[in-house]
């Protein structure tokens, strides 16, 4: 008879698995993904320093020649404070579009990277799973590096800020849930033009560089059903204090939008996954 010491008792009430992915095989992918990132550093340095080239060059440069504007709480405050949250929430954004379209689609039609991982005891399901939360911890290093210049430079005004992290993380996963959807439905490199007509007019008309109410109305409108604007709004409310339950409303949005991209990618990828 074994006799089960505190030690195998704790391991053993870690769960192995959380709605059906293996946590363990999970945590190899992305070991795997870590490994390559760190041998080729210097590909990825190139997407680190974008989200500091737009604001330094959008929010310091051209916010020398533009006016105040009207800030989350109705109070003037300068362009650049204005810009620097949303070009967080656009950061996250182009990072994991870039990670689960151009990447997964590189990996799994041109490198055949996956098909030598689903010889292993790999599954499909863990395999997209592994790949989305790498492509996260990408953002979190990035946000966290942007979160310190904001810091800096004295563009956070609210111990809510602690939270801008967290926040680009959730746009993260709200798109790439439906990065991993296109890309179940890309068929060669010309489809990533559809996905750049997707992505760009999002990061122009998200309220990024002018405040909503320079809109026309039926375009604010329509700028407010779209994603980025919620990731937006929300990491204005947390770097200006000005949480309320629009900011709950946006935190929904981008958490039903990740959930329900990734209920539809998994059954599609998993199906052209396989040999």
């Amino acid at each position: 008879m074994t006799q089960t010491t505190p030690a195998s008792a704790a391991s053993s009430s870690v769960p192995s698995t959380v709605a059906g992915v293996q946590l363990r095989l999970v945590w190899r992918v992305l070991a795997r993904r870590a490994a390559i990132t760190r041998h080729y550093w210097f590909g990825n340095l190139g997407r680190l320093i974008e989200p500091f080239i737009f604001l330094f060059s959008i929010g310091v440069g051209v916010g020398v020649l533009v006016d105040e504007v009207v800030g989350p709480d109705g109070t003037l405050i300068s362009y650049r404070s204005f810009v620097a949250p949303a070009m967080l929430a656009a950061s996250a954004m182009n990072a994991v579009v870039f990670g689960t379209t151009v990447q997964f689609f590189a990996s799994m039609k041109w490198m055949g990277w996956y098909d030598a991982i689903l010889a292993t005891p790999i599954r499909a399901r863990d395999l997209i799973w592994g790949e989305l939360l790498s492509v996260l911890a990408i953002v979190t290093v990035q946000s966290t590096a942007f979160v310190i210049t904001m810091l800096a430079l004295g563009l956070i005004e609210s111990w809510w800020g602690v939270l801008l992290v967290p926040a680009a993380v959730l746009v993260g996963f709200a798109f790439g849930g439906v990065g991993l959807l296109a890309a179940s439905y890309l068929r060669t490199w010309f489809d990533f033009e559809y996905v750049t007509l997707a992505v760009f007019p999002l990061f122009l008309f998200s309220a990024s560089f002018f405040p909503l109410s320079r809109y026309p109305d039926a375009l604010a409108v329509v700028v407010q059903l779209t994603p980025l604007y919620h990731g937006v709004d929300l990491a204005r409310d947390l770097t200006f204090g000005t949480v309320d339950w629009s900011s709950l409303v946006s935190v929904a949005y981008l958490v039903v939008m990740g959930t329900i991209g990734m209920r539809l990618a998994e059954p599609r990828l998993a199906r052209k996954l396989q040999p």
